[in-house]
């Protein structure tokens, strides 16, 4: 699942990042709508909890439910996913919450194809990928700390766990999510963000510098429509060539 650590953990400091920009209210919003709309009761849970741990106001939280249930006159929004390939045929599964499907279709769909990417039909990706609980703590980089983390998670029920160098994450079934979440934080440990999202089940290497700047150049493109609810790719792509990126560095 390496592939998929490596994009959460650059989607983590986006968030950060959005979130001194004043853009995160907007995707936060757009997630709880899609979980209200779902009618999924664990996703709509925890897009409401990380709404008010980033402070989202009240009435944003309880527009984005009524709007995802359809209780608000005037526009009408839906979700639509979007499969398709990026740089290297790198599978890319993408959510969005619209009020016009034509016009983010063609959005995406240009998108892509500035960037080396195509959409794709129906079940094309789909199928690569499956929904999973993801759960992120932060260390301090010692070893010992991410072996008890580890341990902790995988007496807990976990499925895996993948260590990053100041992180780790824990993948659940989604319905273990909370109850992992509930017992590793019983157990001291601080949890940084959960989230269901969809994990590769293989991934695809690069090690090409120019194909892991086209990917990321995608990924990021992508990242930056309002509309886009979420995005899932089965690239894995080494930390160095991605920090190198982050840095504008040449690769």
């Amino acid at each position: 699942m390496s592939g998929h650590s490596k994009w959460a953990n650059i989607k983590f400091r986006k968030e950060i990042a959005d979130k001194k920009k004043g853009k995160l209210f907007t995707k936060l919003a757009q997630q709880i709508t899609s979980a209200a709309r779902e009618n999924s009761e664990i996703k709509l849970r925890l897009a409401i909890d990380k709404a008010r741990q980033n402070n989202l106001p009240s009435d944003n939280i309880d527009r984005a439910i009524k709007r995802g249930k359809g209780q608000l006159e005037g526009t009408k929004f839906e979700e639509v996913v979007y499969e398709g390939f990026g740089p290297e045929r790198v599978a890319i599964l993408i959510s969005a919450i619209t009020d016009n499907k034509n016009r983010t279709t063609a959005e995406i769909r240009n998108v892509l194809d500035k960037n080396g990417g195509k959409l794709s039909g129906n079940g094309s990706v789909a199928w690569m990928f499956e929904p999973k609980g993801v759960i992120r703590i932060e260390t301090d980089g010692a070893s010992n700390n991410k072996e008890k983390i580890e341990l902790a998670a995988i007496d807990a029920g976990a499925e895996d766990v993948e260590t990053e160098e100041k992180a780790v994450l824990i993948y659940t079934k989604v319905e273990d999510l909370e109850k992992i979440k509930k017992t590793l934080e019983e157990k001291g440990w601080q949890v940084a963000s959960t989230d269901i999202s969809q994990v590769p089940k293989n991934t695809v290497k690069i090690t090409n510098p120019e194909s892991a700047k086209k990917i990321l150049k995608l990924m990021d493109a992508l990242d930056k429509f309002e509309e886009i609810n979420s995005v899932a790719a089965n690239f894995d792509i080494p930390e160095e060539l991605i920090a190198q990126t982050e840095k504008g560095d040449e690769i």
